[in-house]
């Protein structure tokens, strides 16, 4: 008997190291550039809380009505945004593609489908692929689909980048406004 919570005992000792051991791996840190950083502690502090970054212990009671999925994501809302004209046939925000449906303007012959897939969550050009696909339809049977190659594409990836780019500066301002409101609260005494 003895034997036995001696050997368990190890065996929950060497398991332990393990899992300690392995923390390390788990956290994936993001290298930055020191000249982005500011070196006063009081200025970082503003910038992080001011992106959106960092957490205070005053707000660890409160409920919070903001969600980390899609509607926090200004490429993504953007890129919806931008297609709302379009009916969609697929929009997964984990797997990172919206695809719409055909989209035909009036009695036309040509329809056209778009395919975004998102390579980033940041708002960076390399960050999304856009796709256009034209299907030219002389009869219900006789039908060709060809992938767009001209500059269609690149002008409706800079449209999402732009939205996007709009919607993360007016999440920023927010911030520093409700933070600037709330350190105004504070310095009164």
């Amino acid at each position: 008997m003895n034997y036995l919570i001696k050997f368990t005992i190890k065996i929950l000792l060497l398991f332990s190291i393990f899992l300690i051991a392995s923390c390390g791996g788990a956290f994936k840190y993001k290298k930055t550039d020191s000249r982005n950083v500011p070196v006063n502690v009081e200025d970082r502090v503003e910038k992080n809380t001011a992106e959106g970054r960092g957490f205070r212990l005053s707000d660890l009671g409160k409920k919070s009505n903001t969600y980390d999925f899609a509607s926090s994501n200004e490429l993504w809302r953007a890129s919806l945004t931008t297609l709302d004209f379009m009916p969609l046939l697929n929009a997964d925000y984990s797997g990172g593609i919206i695809i719409t449906d055909w989209y035909q303007e009036d009695n036309s012959e040509n329809s056209i489908k778009i395919t975004i897939r998102f390579l980033s969550n940041e708002i960076r050009v390399d960050g999304l692929k856009v796709s256009i696909y034209k299907k030219n339809c002389a009869s219900f049977e006789n039908c060709k689909v060809m992938k767009v190659e001209n500059e269609l594409p690149g002008e409706l990836k800079l449209a999402i980048l732009k939205k996007a780019t709009v919607l993360k500066n007016t999440k920023i301002e927010k911030n520093v406004k409700k933070r600037k409101k709330a350190l105004g609260g504070q310095q009164k005494e």
